[in-house]
């Protein structure tokens, strides 16, 4: 009876252990920081930021900026290749492309195509494509930047992008009702399932995601079913970003960097 009860006891308490495991975060540096957004690194040590709808790279000795105050508000910016950044300006349902130095050199308005397209989600893709979420269908499609054309390739949507992310290979996004999908280039969409509430989200890869909610960091596996509370010293922040193993928390104060290592 009493080997009965230590079983017992041994079990709930590992049961709550790992219930109550955290993911511990080793702080490199930190950045004084004074703007609206920070939205990542690139590998060659430049950061970039939008303050009042002016986007910039900076790095300890440079800053470059770019603004198009004719096209209103940045929606979104794609940094997957420092080369070729994109941003997209949803109320004017344009695109801007622009070189490492910031200067533009392509501008795509898909409302003066001959068959317009309501862009609501861009991301780069491989063979100078664009991934495009056009909310005139509510399907997903590719557009080829340097031929101009564009082709369907999913269903529609049942529910609207709350949402989403994106490679040259694959588009991450998820509904409204917290359903997680991805798409390849191909038009095949795999349901992921049911992923926690969120204020903000980063897509590791398929299986994995950290996301916040109420200033908690979590990163959720969903093939384990399994949650992990992120360790960090901020107990309030505005944004997170993270890129191979480093974390990068944004406050009203600054950008603090911390090494994780994701299991």
């Amino acid at each position: 009876m009493k080997k009965l009860v230590l079983l017992l006891f041994i079990a709930s308490f590992s049961v709550v252990f790992c219930q109550n495991q955290k993911l511990t975060s080793l702080k490199i540096d930190s950045i004084r920081f004074d703007g609206d957004a920070f939205l990542g690194y690139d590998s060659f040590g430049f950061y970039y930021t939008i303050k009042n709808n002016v986007f910039s790279k900076i790095n300890t000795r440079d800053a470059l900026e770019y603004k198009n105050i004719s096209l209103g508000k940045i929606t979104k910016v794609d940094l997957q290749n420092p080369l070729k950044i994109v941003l997209f300006y949803e109320n004017f349902n344009t695109v801007i492309v622009l070189d490492n130095q910031l200067n533009e050199t392509q501008k795509i308005n898909f409302s003066e195509r001959e068959i317009p397209i309501v862009a609501s989600a861009i991301g780069i893709a491989s063979q100078n494509q664009f991934w495009i979420y056009n909310s005139m269908n509510q399907q997903l499609g590719l557009y080829d930047y340097l031929s101009n054309n564009y082709k369907t390739i999913s269903v529609p949507f049942t529910e609207s992008i709350k949402n989403y992310s994106s490679d040259f290979n694959v588009f991450h996004w998820v509904d409204n009702k917290n359903n997680w999908y991805v798409c390849d280039i191909f038009g095949k969409i795999i349901s992921k399932g049911i992923i926690p509430d969120f204020d903000s989200i980063a897509i590791i890869n398929e299986n994995q995601i950290i996301y916040s909610k109420d200033s908690v960091l979590t990163l959720y596996d969903l093939k384990k079913g399994k949650k992990t509370e992120i360790k960090i010293s901020e107990k309030t922040f505005k944004k997170f970003y993270y890129k191979d193993q480093i974390l990068s928390i944004f406050t009203s104060t600054g950008i603090t960097n911390y090494k994780i290592i994701l299991p």
